[in-house]
């Protein structure tokens, strides 16, 4: 009798832990089935009230853009990832851990998160001197580079901002080859969208696949997307075309702000224009599911003077906007770019193969004044500011923060174009002009063919 209870004892305590052991194995399936419980969902229309509730202490981005970015209304960047944390789950931060297609579960749509493994930060490294030769020539590439960008068609004589390649400390990134990036591509879509620097990066890249060649093959497919010249325009809102031999398509659209625009009165051209802050354009919307490749970036169109002369008025939850803070326009961009980052992670587990990319932004370089008050650029020395770039984390804060926890992946520019000053078409033009310089866009071929290495090396 005595063994007997002993046996029955112990068969208890077997049962209890094998009750344990089941219930621990459902919560964990219940886990990998969905690691984001109701963060991709409800996140995207978030109300101004949940990131304005509070305000931090002040917050200096180290690229200045807007003439608000002291006001005593300004949001820091982190606030936006306020809910993420709240929802106390571990996220995976795109710029330090990975996922493999076999961790994708198939049932979710979600990737199960896996251990840390550390990711190459193509932004960390330094400018060394090269004896290679541009990857095009400015003088050549006259199917794709608009002239106004060609700076070996304008006045300047030093071109010394050519020699230069970047070299990631602790990554890999090989000399691009055109031939192997196309066959790479083969049957794949790379979609630019965004301002005049996403283009200029779109042009940069286009000359880049061709070697800068008369390439009379290659089809304009605007009108699939759209993009043809509107009545009254003199450009289309954006270019696409098709690489018949791989199938590859490269395309560029127009959206300053990553905002959705909705003319107020469609039949009246000088309308206001709702703004939504909280909503894709919808050429995202529509084209999503086309697209292998995704680049995103804005910034530079941040301000008063432009929102006023395009009559853009704020609008969220489909609502003008009401919010005293969040009219101010940092907040109202942080706003956008923290919604366009996580829209697109949300659109990510229907869209598997897509690989998407926020660029930070790309850095102004005018010095005593503005581009219409005299400000000017005149430095010609190569890295006169330095040639490494020595910091972990982007200098431009608003990006990396809307990019960290989701599946997004940061193009991070920002600090190695700082120091390349040299590199902007400055006071030359193709016709000579004198007066306004440009300071904002860069000579090419220049440094938005690096940005595409690093694209090219992280795809």
């Amino acid at each position: 009798m005595k063994g007997g209870s002993s046996y029955r004892a112990r068969g208890r305590q077997f049962s209890l832990a094998l009750a344990a052991l089941v219930f621990t194995t459902i919560l964990l399936c219940i886990w990998e089935k969905n690691p984001f419980i109701n963060l991709a969902q409800d996140q995207f229309l978030l109300s101004s009230s949940e990131f304005t509730s509070e305000l931090p202490e002040e917050f200096s981005l180290p690229v200045k853009e807007w003439s608000e970015e002291h006001n005593s209304d300004y949001i820091r960047p982190d606030k936006y990832a306020k809910v993420a944390q709240d929802e106390d789950i571990t996220f995976r931060n795109s710029t330090s851990t990975s996922f493999t297609d076999e961790e994708s579960d198939g049932h979710s749509g979600h990737s199960r998160i896996s251990s840390e493994v550390k990711v190459c930060n193509y932004a960390k490294g330094n400018w060394i001197q090269s004896n290679r030769t541009p990857l095009y020539s400015g003088q050549g590439c006259k199917q794709w580079l608009s002239e106004m960008w060609a700076c070996r068609l304008t006045q300047r004589t030093d071109f010394s901002y050519e020699g230069f390649k970047w070299q990631p400390n602790d990554c890999e990134m090989p000399d691009f080859d055109r031939h192997a990036f196309m066959k790479r591509m083969q049957d794949k879509t790379i979609a630019f969208v965004g301002d005049s620097l996403g283009r200029q990066q779109f042009q940069s890249l286009m000359c880049m696949v061709t070697g800068g060649k008369e390439t009379p093959e290659v089809e304009d497919i605007g009108k699939e997307y759209g993009l043809i010249v509107a009545e009254g325009n003199i450009r289309p809102d954006g270019w696409a075309f098709r690489f018949p031999t791989t199938n590859t398509t490269i395309l560029y659209y127009w959206s300053a702000s990553l905002c959705y625009l909705e003319s107020l009165n469609a039949s009246n051209p000088n309308s206001e224009v709702a703004m939504h802050l909280d909503r894709p354009p919808a050429f995202l919307s529509r084209f999503l599911d086309r697209f292998d490749v995704l680049i995103l970036n804005t910034g530079h169109h941040w301000n008063r003077g432009k929102i006023n002369a395009n009559r853009w008025v704020m609008y969220v939850n489909g609502q003008p906007n009401q919010d005293r803070k969040l009219a101010a326009v940092g907040n109202a961009k942080n706003f956008t770019v923290h919604s366009i980052a996580r829209w697109v992670d949300s659109q990510l587990p229907s869209h598997p193969r897509l690989k998407a990319f926020f660029r930070t932004i790309s850095p102004r370089h005018f010095a005593h004044g503005e581009w219409n008050t005299g400000g000017s650029c005149d430095n010609m020395t190569p890295l006169s500011k330095g040639s490494g770039v020595s910091q972990d984390e982007s200098s431009d804060a608003v990006v990396g923060s809307a990019v960290k926890g989701t599946r997004v992946k940061i193009l991070d520019i920002t600090a190695l174009s700082d120091l390349r000053d040299e590199g902007h078409i400055a006071r030359f033009s193709v016709k000579a002009n004198t007066g306004i310089q440009d300071c904002l866009h860069w000579c090419l071929p220049g440094i938005p063919d690096i940005w595409n290495e690093i694209l090219c090396a992280q795809i």
